[in-house]
């Protein structure tokens, strides 16, 4: 196993042994600067708002994020349903 999966592995166990909404989400907040906090809230929006249908550009402006973010996740869900 390489180190960089070990990581990740450690990372999923930790945040899966927190009991609480509250716990999960001081460990995010431990874990993440608050930018990187609102964008992984952020993602999680535009993978469920494309799942819903709704068009990259609205869900651009409703989120105030760019194009290309939305884009980017987009082809993330595409490759994720392929897999």
């Amino acid at each position: 196993m390489s180190e960089k999966i070990k990581y990740i592995e450690y990372l999923v166990n930790h945040l899966l042994v927190q009991g609480t909404s509250a716990e999960m989400e001081n460990a995010l907040r431990d874990l993440l600067t608050s930018s990187e906090l609102i964008d992984v809230a952020n993602r999680l929006q535009i993978f469920e708002l494309l799942e819903e249908g709704m068009p990259q550009r609205q869900i651009a402006d409703k989120l105030g994020v760019g194009i290309a973010t939305v884009t980017r996740g987009s082809n993330t869900l595409k490759t994720r349903e392929k897999g």
